[in-house]
C-alpha cells in the first residue's frame, strides 16, 4: 500500500462573498459556507486518495465570527488521517476584509470522506504519514474523533471505543 504525506493533501480555496451568498443581514449564509467547505474538503481528500470521494460525515461546525458581504473566505483543508477506506479532513475558515486588512478565523470543522471506485464501491486509501508535531497530534486525535463519530452514529458500541475510553480516563485521573 502506498503512503502519502499530509502536506500533499493541503488545499486552500478562496471565495468572495457576494450578495447572492448572504442573508438579509448581509452575513454569509451558513449553508453556503458549508457547501464551500465540503468542496474544499473533497478536493483535499481526492488529492490524498487519487479517487473520487463522497462525504460520509460532518462534525460539529461552530460559527465563531460572522462573515460579511464583500469579505474573502479562505478555506484551508488537509487530510489528518487515513483509515481503511476513509479519510478525515480538517478545515479552518478565515474571513478577510481586504479594505481594512482584517483577517479572522470564523470556523473550524472535521469532515470524513469515503473513497469509491468506478462502480461506487469503497476502496482502500493510501496511508497518511504525518511529519510535523501538529500533524502528528491531529493524526493521533483523529482516532478518538472517529470512534466518537461511530458511537454517535450507532455503528460502534461505546465499550468498543477503547481510545475514547482511555482518553476520558486520563482526564479523570
Amino acid at each position: 500500500m502506498n503512503k502519502k504525506f499530509a502536506k500533499e493533501s493541503f488545499t486552500i480555496m478562496n471565495e468572495l462573498v457576494l450578495p447572492n451568498d448572504t442573508n438579509t443581514l448581509n452575513n454569509l449564509m451558513g449553508g453556503r459556507l458549508l457547501h464551500w467547505m465540503d468542496i474544499a474538503a473533497a478536493i483535499s481528500a481526492q488529492k490524498h486518495c487519487n479517487r473520487i470521494v463522497v462525504t460520509a460525515s460532518v462534525d460539529n461546525v461552530s460559527f465563531k465570527h460572522p462573515v460579511k458581504l464583500g469579505d474573502v473566505i479562505s478555506i484551508e483543508a488537509q487530510v489528518t488521517r487515513a483509515f481503511n477506506t476513509s479519510v478525515e479532513v480538517k478545515l479552518v475558515v478565515y474571513a478577510q476584509n481586504i479594505p481594512s486588512g482584517s483577517r479572522v478565523k470564523s470556523n473550524e470543522a472535521f469532515y470524513t470522506f469515503v473513497a469509491i471506485d468506478q462502480n461506487a464501491r469503497t476502496i482502500v486509501v493510501p496511508e497518511l504519514v504525518p511529519e510535523t508535531e501538529q500533524e502528528k497530534e491531529l493524526y493521533v486525535d483523529a482516532l478518538r474523533r472517529r470512534q466518537l463519530r461511530l458511537v454517535l452514529a450507532g455503528k460502534m458500541k461505546p465499550e468498543e471505543a477503547t481510545e475514547l475510553y482511555n482518553f476520558f480516563n486520563q482526564i479523570g485521573a
